[in-house]
């Protein structure tokens, strides 16, 4: 029932290639030119999961310089590939005609973004059905595509890939759970090389196909549901402690609690319900969401009791969902049960986003895959400051030099605030990008709004508040923006960065780069900051920063309950 594996192995050893299909052969010719002399190191790659339940499609715009990626287009169908023939287990013919018409639908999508290169992959319903090979070899014939088949766990890695280029795992133990329509796929990792890959036959479809045939499902069938789900993972999930466990002896992260992040529509889906129920609001970004083991089993008790049109009537909830949603959640349920864990964060790059970046490291475009973990915050920062021409590199270092030289004097913030720091510096002008006019509050809205990876949601609110606060008015309650904050805690830290910054962004006045640097001294019996200002050039008086800094300052003064004086250093010429 299950396959497990410590190490992830080679995509190439796992998966099945093929030539490639009429439609990507001119891509990949073209891809190759570019490839070489990386005469545009922009790249548009659409990545196709074609799975049990849905044909989902993810295009993304990479950029080879940093490198990342930004998902451009979306397409999602739910086929039901995995309805398979009852007599014989094969894909029906009505599947297969669904599946290939909306992979065709997905090729027009991609061309109409130019694509480079075009990647497919099929999972379960294909891996397992009798004439898996049938529907791939239509595929390249009718849709001019090449598919490839790969195992549950190529599958399980290249969902970690997925996850680790938009959660900062921070070398801490994570297991991730993968709900799909065939198969669950449970995985653990520090953000690294994977430490266990796993891949079970239990899924949403594959389950309700097998167990479920009572509207709504009757406590017999729910009972032998459950077992079933216990049973299969049971095992798995042992193996993933002893792993986890062989690992950390002896390490700093030896005693430190297990998170578990999960993906998938199934988990997607359930989170929604789960927050519209506590707040009334569905999550938004939903990725960074999180929800409890309690909150769960409450509403795994509720989905049980409920018929079909009842589950239809659900927030969020699709018809071909509505089908599979219960068998779904025990999945879940027992998941986090087996593994011991209260809280699950969604993160909502999976399979697709991992086939980019598997794309991305087979092309060279990647060469360190834990450089590239650790990085995330910081490359999605540098993408959204360049995407939107933000120019905030100057300002950054300004802020963070101003709350290194105040640390243990003024405030006694860590690295996470100086990391939120140095984001709003790098974004506080992005507003630009959408009008001069008011561009504070703009750049507000791009940063809560643009996707940033690596951040939980507070953080990312907490950052565009930052950024909202570095001119014009100084934080109120009566600000929608500040007051949605979750706490004091979080409102004083935007207060105490947002001053900061104010005083950053008045040293870049002219955004010429007028000052070298500054260094701060403080004279505690006056309460006095005293900045010293060098100018690059010897001779400037640095008159518009000194006037811009006296004129920015009275938030700093407030907040830290000081008085700011600034001087430039100057040169004095020698008589003739």
């Amino acid at each position: 029932m299950v396959n497990t594996v410590a190490m992830g192995p080679s995509a190439s050893a796992l998966a099945t290639q093929s030539a490639y299909g009429p439609a990507q052969q001119v891509l990949k010719e073209r891809l190759q030119e570019k490839l070489k002399g990386r005469d545009k190191p922009e790249f548009v790659l659409a990545a196709i999961d074609i799975g049990t339940n849905s044909v989902h499609m993810v295009v993304t715009k990479i950029d080879a310089t940093l490198p990342s990626f930004n998902i451009i287009g979306k397409e999602k169908e739910t086929v039901r590939l995995g309805d398979f023939c009852e007599n014989t287990g094969d894909l029906t013919e009505e599947a297969m005609a669904r599946g290939i018409a909306s992979l065709k639908r997905c090729m027009k999508v991609a061309e109409s973004f130019h694509a480079d290169d075009v990647v497919a992959v099929a999972t379960s319903a294909v891996r397992e059905a009798g004439n898996g090979q049938t529907f791939i070899d239509r595929v390249k014939a009718e849709v001019g595509l090449s598919v490839n088949l790969i195992s549950g766990i190529e599958e399980a890695r290249r969902i970690y890939l997925g996850v680790i280029s938009g959660v900062e795992l921070k070398g801490h133990p994570h297991a991730i759970v993968d709900i799909g329509g065939g198969s669950t796929e449970i995985i653990a990792g520090r953000g690294g090389l994977s430490d266990f890959l796993s891949s079970s036959k239990v899924g949403a479809v594959r389950l309700t196909a097998r167990f479920v045939s009572t509207d709504p499902i009757d406590k017999r069938e729910f009972q032998y549901l459950r077992a079933y789900v216990h049973g299969v993972l049971e095992p798995t999930v042992d193996k993933l402690k002893s792993k986890l466990k062989n690992n950390l002896t002896g390490t700093a992260h030896e005693e430190t609690p297990l998170k578990l992040i999960g993906t998938s529509g199934t988990i997607e889906c359930l989170a929604v319900l789960l927050a519209m129920d506590k707040t009334g609001v569905e999550p938004d970004p939903l990725n960074g969401y999180r929800l409890s083991y309690d909150e769960l089993k409450s509403w795994v008790h509720r989905l049980r009791k409920m018929p079909y049109e009842e589950r239809l009537a659900l927030p969020g909830m699709s018809d071909r969902r509505a089908e599979i949603i219960v068998a779904g959640a025990v999945i879940l349920q027992t998941t986090m049960e087996l593994l011991e864990v209260q809280q699950l964060t969604i993160c909502e790059r999976a399979l697709r986003e991992g086939v980019v970046v598997d794309w991305m490291l087979t092309n060279g475009l990647i060469e360190d895959r834990m450089a590239f973990q650790q990085s995330i915050r910081d490359r999605s920062v540098r993408k959204m400051a360049r995407k939107y021409n933000a120019k905030g590199d100057t300002v950054a270092a300004f802020a963070t030099s101003l709350f290194d030289q105040t640390q243990g004097v003024l405030h006694t913030l860590g690295p996470l605030a100086r990391e939120y720091l140095w984001a709003a510096g790098m974004l506080h002008n992005s507003g630009h990008y959408v009008s001069h006019s008011a561009h504070h509050k703009h750049s507000y809205y791009l940063i809560r709004n643009g996707g940033l990876l690596g951040f939980t949601e507070t953080e990312v609110e907490v950052i565009g508040n930052i950024a909202r606060y570095h001119r014009k008015s100084q934080p109120k309650r009566r600000h929608e923006n500040y007051n949605s904050l979750p706490s004091k805690h979080e409102r004083k830290l935007v207060d105490q960065l947002s001053a900061i910054l104010r005083l950053a962004v008045a040293l870049d006045r002219a955004r010429n780069q007028a000052i070298a640097s500054v260094h701060a001294t403080f004279d505690n019996s006056s309460r006095t900051l005293q900045l010293h200002l060098t100018p690059n050039d010897p001779q400037n008086t640095c008159e518009l920063e000194l006037w811009n800094l006296d004129y920015k300052k009275a938030w700093f003064e407030a907040v830290f309950e000081v008085t700011v004086q600034a001087r430039a250093t100057v040169e004095t010429l020698a008589s003739p």
